[in-house]
């Protein structure tokens, strides 16, 4: 990990700089695997099953033997711990309920919203070196109470053709309507243009790798839309002199084992906490299965050392990190100056494991800085908002001389004339 000193402000933008990818020749490569999926339909997804993920799949969809199989294979201890996980999703999400109000802003001029669910979403759960099941609570179940009428979800098989079973098992749980065997490009291609299999959907949700990725952000250009665009995972730790040192190093280390291209970040105001941190990363790292991929992260990663926490604040709304975690005696002061993050961890004992998993909270978040822009991944990300309104005579009263003077100076004669039919049959009545 890269040590840095009292950095000047001007510094900052360095320490904050994600790694940077070569993205031209893999863009090339999508675009092929995108347009191909669009063509040929199943078949194309099946071919590029049998050539990336090494699977010769008959047919795509999930069949209920396989749910009813998944359902054996789960044990009872990680099926209850799913449906606990469950339930603490949904309670926080049902939470984000949107209440529509009218109101009346002029004599006899009413407008209101209300909340319409996107009605078809795609979810894609990546299934590479971890299957990650807890996404799929994750995107399924804001998209269920939302009331999506369809809810697809895709993820590449393993070798035996099989989907892992947690993926399956969480799926039903949170509600999904279609399951499908595809993964990386081609399952974006499918979701966004539809197959023969695979139905079209209007948004599509979920991380991936820097492939998906890609593909999400070529698909939304001219086709369906996407969550958020992402990058790899990231983490920043703020730490003082009273922080505890094995915490620390393990919310580092749990943020850099999810890829080689993951990211972490530890400001902290005390030399000896940073010395020390350093030193229990290594020994825990030691420790790790997935040791050679949080290795390879830590060569990203960087601790830095400043001189108070309202500097160490001020770099991380600079990092805008996707998890940020407060390991500080006055956490909830500091939280408040938080206007850059993706989603927060205050005190010693908030890992960021706890919202990857159980809190309640969503873990898809927004990840390369975009966090001083987007949200994660929340109830209204799978809602529409459609606004009303409704005019009265009184309302022509009220405003129509105020449109026919605006529509004027924008020289738009038809709209005008929208409003001054109104307001001349209004006064004739009068």
């Amino acid at each position: 990990m890269n040590i840095i000193r009292y950095p000047e402000k001007k510094e900052w933008a360095k320490i904050v700089k994600r790694p940077h990818l070569d993205v031209s020749k893999l863009n090339e490569t999508v675009a092929s695997v995108l347009a191909d999926v669009k063509k040929r339909g199943d078949d194309a997804v099946k071919g590029y099953e049998l050539k990336f993920d090494h699977v010769d799949l008959p047919t795509l969809a999930v069949s209920d033997a396989e749910m009813e199989e998944a359902e054996r294979l789960v044990d009872s201890e990680l099926k209850a711990a799913i449906q606990l996980a469950h339930y603490n999703i949904h309670a926080f999400h049902e939470s984000q309920q949107f209440r529509s109000k009218k109101v009346e802003t002029q004599p006899g001029v009413t407008c209101w919203q209300k909340s319409v669910a996107i009605e078809k979403v795609g979810l894609y759960i990546p299934g590479g070196t971890a299957p990650l099941f807890s996404t799929v609570l994750m995107l399924a179940t804001p998209a269920k109470i939302a009331g999506c009428s369809e809810i697809v979800l895709c993820t590449p098989p393993t070798r035996n053709g099989k989907v892992n079973p947690a993926i399956l098992v969480a799926a039903r749980i949170a509600g999904v309507s279609k399951i499908f065997k595809a993964g990386g490009v081609q399952a974006i291609g499918a979701m966004a243009y539809g197959t023969e299999s695979i139905p079209k959907v209007y948004k599509i949700f979920g991380p991936g790798n820097q492939y998906v990725m890609a593909a999400k952000q070529q698909v939304s250009l001219h086709d369906v839309a996407i969550d958020m665009p992402a990058g790899p995972s990231e983490v920043c730790v703020i730490a003082d002199k009273q922080a505890n040192i094995e915490f620390v190093a393990a919310d580092l280390l749990s943020q850099a084992e999810h890829g080689i291209d993951s990211q972490v970040l530890l400001i902290t105001t005390s030399e000896q906490v940073l010395l020390d941190v350093q030193a229990e990363v290594n020994r825990q790292l030691e420790l790790l299965p997935r040791k050679t991929i949080a290795e390879k992260a830590l060569e990203n990663s960087t601790l830095v050392l400043v001189k108070d926490l309202d500097e160490a604040i001020g770099l991380s709304n600079a990092y805008a990190p996707e998890h940020l975690i407060l390991q500080t005696r006055n956490f909830e002061k500091l939280a408040a100056k938080v206007v850059n993050a993706g989603s927060v961890f205050l005190g010693a004992y908030a890992c960021e494991s706890a919202g990857d998993y159980a809190s309640g909270t969503n873990h898809t978040l927004p990840t390369h800085g975009y966090a001083t822009a987007y949200s994660g991944v929340n109830l209204d990300s799978y809602c529409r908002k459609i606004t009303f309104q409704h005019l009265t005579e009184d309302g022509i009263h009220s405003i129509g001389h105020v449109v026919e003077l605006m529509a004027e100076a924008e020289q738009l004669d038809a709209h005008k004339n929208a409003m001054s039919v109104r307001l001349a049959k209004v006064k004739s009545e009068a």
